[in-house]
Formats: C-alpha cells, structure tokens, sequence
C-alpha cells in the first residue's frame, strides 16, 4: 500500500484529484519561470542602456543558448516523462536508476558544449551572420556565458529529475534565490565594474554555479527527493538510457530546430537592420511572460500523464488532457489579448530608440494572434512526451519553422520584397498549420495507444 509520506510516491494523490494536482505541479512552474523572466527582462533593460548594439550582441547568442537549452531541457524531459512512467508502475528501482542516467549525460553533454563553446565560438558567431561591429561584444558574451554551462547544464537535469517525481516547489524555490543573485550581480557587473554586455554574462554564470551547488546540498547531502542517488554502483543501461533518448532525443531535436529557426529569423532580419534583430529579442523577452502559464501547465502535464500512463488510468489520462488544454487555452487568450493591447508601453521598458520600438510591437500583436494556439500545441507536446512519445513534438516543430515559416520569411521578403512585418505573418501562418497537426496527432495516438479502461 502506498503511504502520503513525502519520502514515497505522489501518485496516489495525483489520482484523487487530478485537476486540484496539475495546478499543485504548474503554480510553482509558473512561478519559478516567471521568476526567470522577470530576470531575463530586468537583464534586457540593463543591456538596452547600453545601445541597440548591444542587445544585438545578446540575440545573435540566442540561438547558441537555444541549442544548449535545447539539449539539457529536451533531455530533461526525456529523464521526466521516463521516472513519471516508472512511478507510475510502482518501480522505484528503474526511477532512481534513470536519475543516476540523467546525472551521467548532463556530465557528457556539458563538457562536450564547454570545449566547443570555448574553442569554436567566435567562428559559430560569425557564420550565424553577426556583423563585425557587435562581433566583439557578442564573442566576450559568448566565452564568459560558456564558464557556467556546467553548471548550467547538470541544473536543468536536477529540475527534469524532480519534475518526473512531482515535485516542482524546490526548483521553484532554488529558481528564485538564482534570479535574486542575478538581479542583484547584473548592475554591479555591467555598470560599477563597466563590464558591458560581458558583465551580464558574468552574472548569469555566477549565478548558475551558486544554483547548481544548493541542487547538490539538497539532493546528495540533505536527499530531500523521492529519487535516490547511488552514483558509485552506477551501472549504465541500454534500456534505461533508451527510455530516455526515446522522448529525449526528439525533445531536443525540436528546441534544436527553434534555435535554427532563431538564427534564420536572425539572418533574415540582420538584412533589413541591426535594429531589426534587436527589436525581435526585445519581443522575444516579452512573449515570454504570455507563455508562463503554457509552460506551466504542459510541464505538469508531463508528469501526471507519464504517472497515469504508467498505472494505466487512460480515463484519468483522458480528463486531464482535456482539462490542462482548455485551461491552457483560456488563459493564454486572456494574455494575448492584454498583449495586444499594451505592447508599445511594454517595449518602451527595454529601449529608448523608437525604430526598435516600433518593429517590436509589430512583432508582439502579430505573434499574439497565435498564442492560444501555441498554448494548444505544446500543451499537446508534452503530454504525448508523457505517454513516451517524442518523435511527434520534433516533427511538428520542423514543419513549423524550417517547413513553412523560414521559407514563407525569405520568399515575402527576398522574392516578394515586402516589409519586416511580413516575416511575422510568416509566423503565425506557420502556428496554424502546427497546432492543426497536433490536434490531428493526439486524436489518433489516444485511439492507439489508450483503449478503453478495463471494467
């Protein structure tokens, strides 16, 4: 019989009531996201003092980070969704064993992203089409950035790990007290040490290293988790790792393909203006803020499936899809709508220069006509992730950007000829197209994978 100790599983729990569970899961989510975008904004507006320049010198980094993103979280989830599922069949054996993969790969993968980082950088760069007047900053940007990767990197994994056990307070609480530093570490490294643009890498790294060290108090010293660590009879499984890379192969390759998809958008842009890229960053960071509760939500939804998935409760599964989508998809509306509407006040907040201003809300009211659908179709990602499929999130994904929205961008605007705006439109035709696709995907996975519940 399972017991409501925290030492032992939240399945049970998240069985009694699973809507009341999703929002126990996606509240601390959300908070702790919409911590650190309240960071990644507060860092923009201190980068944004020093000049257009300068925040160019960010977005060209963007896709760098992306791609590091992409392969610690998409991992990350592959590592969530497979001790979701073993929880969820009661093998506690298997779950600690996959958090002891998780720590092995983000070993693997940090020191591999570290070496290439420091060696290849300024050349990866200045292939993504940065100019020579903000490769400089850009560059000292992009070597402090990679001293945190580490850290960074085994971070992310350590957030996965709990995610998949249920519990998302302690990242939540470890997210804020790294946000606090970084605020705090940013003026006096950009301003008072005239660091530039490198000081708020300076700060990110310090930050992430202060994080890292209070996840391994918490998790090896104090075993605060369900999971269980036993690093030293470690023994690596093809089966455990294969349950991994199944969700958290594609998981990755799709936040690779956005990365591509930011450094296309990049070069497309860097053609009309400097000013351009920097607009689309600033709006960029504000879209954020819409999609906290999308994130939180689908996070939880990776979770509770990948438990229900695994103690083969497919109405449960079945509720709570359509549950965490509608609600998802109210939210998001109500978001995209004050978006809207409130824009050129918000882009003000980042910059002064009033041709950025300008392709900035643009970019804002056109991208917000399709954020409840985006909300439909990562919601629909995740919870395919935690059922153990990956492959549907990665090829969606690659229809969106590189299948229609890269092309329709260069076609309006090298062929055509038309204004920055059309990239945009481009945008939103290609969140259409996706979320039809995932709808139509998860309708045909449930009539696969969950038959009707045994009387």
């Amino acid at each position: 019989m399972r017991q409501s100790n925290k030492r032992h599983s939240r399945l049970q729990s998240f069985l009694d009531n699973p809507a009341k569970s999703m929002w126990r899961l996606a509240i601390p989510v959300i908070a702790g996201m919409g911590i650190q975008t309240l960071y990644t904004i507060v860092d923009m507006i201190f980068i944004g003092k020093l000049g257009g320049e300068s925040i160019a010198a960010v977005a060209f980094n963007m896709p760098i980070f992306f791609f590091v993103m992409g392969l610690s979280f998409g991992l990350g989830s592959g590592v969530t969704a497979s001790i979701a599922r073993f929880i969820g069949a009661d093998d506690k054996v298997n779950a600690d064993n996959a958090a002891e993969h998780a720590v092995a790969i983000a070993l693997i993968i940090s020191a591999i992203l570290t070496i290439i980082g420091l060696i290849f950088g300024e050349t990866i760069l200045m292939y993504m089409g940065c100019t020579p007047a903000v490769l400089p900053q850009a560059w000292e940007y992009l070597k402090v950035s990679c001293y945190g990767i580490t850290f960074g990197v085994f971070s992310a994994f350590f957030r996965s790990i709990l995610a998949g056990e249920g519990d998302m307070k302690l990242p939540m609480i470890v997210a804020a007290l790294g946000t606090v530093f970084n605020i705090i570490l940013d003026p006096i490294f950009i301003f008072t040490l005239n660091f530039g643009v490198a000081g708020a890498a300076w700060a990110t790294t310090i930050s992430q290293i202060i994080v890292f060290f209070i996840f391994v108090f918490m998790l090896f010293v104090k075993k605060h988790s369900y999971i269980r660590f036993s690093m030293h009879d470690f023994l690596p499984s093809w089966f455990i790792l294969g349950d991994i890379v199944k969700v958290g192969i594609p998981a990755s390759m799709s936040m690779i393909v956005m990365s591509v998809g930011q450094l296309l958008f990049n070069k497309i842009l860097v053609n009309f203006s400097t000013d351009a890229v920097a607009a689309y960053q600033v709006g960029g960071r504000v879209d954020m803020l819409v999609f906290l509760p999308i994130m939180g939500i689908a996070s939880a939804l990776t979770t509770i499936v990948g438990m229900f998935y695994g103690a083969k409760e497919t109405e449960k599964i079945k509720f709570i899809t359509k549950y965490g989508i509608t609600r998802s998809l109210m939210i998001t509306s109500i978001g995209a709508i004050l978006l809207f509407i409130l824009a050129p006040s918000v882009v003000t907040a980042f910059t002064k220069e009033q041709v950025i201003q300008s392709i900035a809300v643009g970019y804002l009211r056109n991208i917000a006509i399709i954020f409840p659908m985006i909300a439909i179709g990562l919601s629909i990602g995740r919870i395919l992730q935690g059922i153990g499929l990956g492959m549907p999130s990665l090829i969606i994904t690659v229809i969106r950007v590189i299948g229609v929205a890269g092309p329709l961008a260069y076609y309006f605007t090298h062929v055509l000829g038309k204004p920055v705006e059309w990239i945009w439109y481009a945008m939103v035709i290609s969140g259409i197209v996706a979320t039809i696709i995932s709808i139509v995907w998860l309708r045909l996975a449930f009539r696969k994978l969950l038959p009707a519940s045994p009387q």
